[in-house]
């Protein structure tokens, strides 16, 4: 290549490179401040997440209107029956992961290829499309506190690395114990309904640190589709997941 051609060569990747180090820059700025974010969450406690702040916006829109429960309380003042039944129910091994449960991610990836083949094979025998089977996730509760608290709620693969990220530097910056905290203060139980305390007080009338095991496990149970079981508290598969959870709770181990 000729000096003449070297020298247009370089003007033309000039520009590109420039691009390349200022997105690098400002994808490295952005992470620093996430960063930063999640460290003073060790002392301060955030007032709202980015699906809440959403989901008052979802409420404005469709109902005019919102109603909405939350209070803050302390670890201390969380039932550990609850503790216990969240941990059961949602991340068995909250205790000794670090942020992302691999094996509970595979366990759920071929759950959900069985329930979409098991979909396929009754709208075969129906005449009918095949409808969507129900998925599961694996995600630990690190990762879904990363989630609710500062991503929105888009599923692509950006997304999902964020998060993993997100995990990493929540269990690298706060220990387990105020991870819960914050899990159980922000985690939604129904429409408007955000937290321990708020989901207490709605579902049985009681504070947060009053439950009963029972009660615990019930609640837990609703965790991932809360606004579909706030709707049908007395089903039958309710009552026998939160039978399956009271069981296993005196297993589990506490942060």
């Amino acid at each position: 290549m000729s000096a003449p051609d070297r020298g247009w060569m370089r003007k033309r990747l000039r520009p590109a490179l420039f691009a390349l180090l200022l997105l690098a820059w400002c994808a490295l700025a952005l992470q620093s401040a996430i960063l930063l974010r999640i460290a003073l969450m060790a002392w301060v406690d955030p007032a709202s997440t980015t699906f809440q702040r959403s989901e008052i916006v979802r409420l404005l829109v469709e109902k005019q209107r919102i109603a909405w429960s939350q209070q803050w309380v302390d670890g201390a003042r969380i039932s550990t029956h609850l503790q216990r039944a969240v941990i059961a129910a949602e991340d068995a091994d909250f205790a000794g992961h670090a942020g992302v449960d691999w094996e509970a991610i595979d366990q759920a990836r071929q759950r959900n290829e069985r329930a979409h083949r098991q979909a396929q094979r009754r709208a075969q025998r129906r005449g009918a499309p095949t409808a969507p089977a129900r998925l599961r996730g694996g995600s630990t509760i690190t990762q879904q506190l990363a989630k609710n608290l500062l991503l929105s709620g888009e599923r692509t693969v950006q997304r999902k690395g964020q998060e993993l990220l997100l995990a990493w530097m929540l269990e690298l910056l706060l220990d387990k114990r105020r991870i819960l905290e914050l899990y159980l203060n922000h985690v939604e139980w129904g429409e408007g309904i955000f937290g321990a305390q708020a989901a207490a007080r709605h579902y049985f009338r009681v504070d947060a640190d009053r439950l009963s095991p029972s009660q615990a496990a019930r609640l837990a149970v609703m965790l991932p589709a809360p606004k579909r079981f706030e709707r049908q508290p007395g089903s039958g598969y309710l009552q026998a997941r939160a039978a399956t959870i009271l069981a296993r709770m005196p297993a589990v181990e506490l942060p």
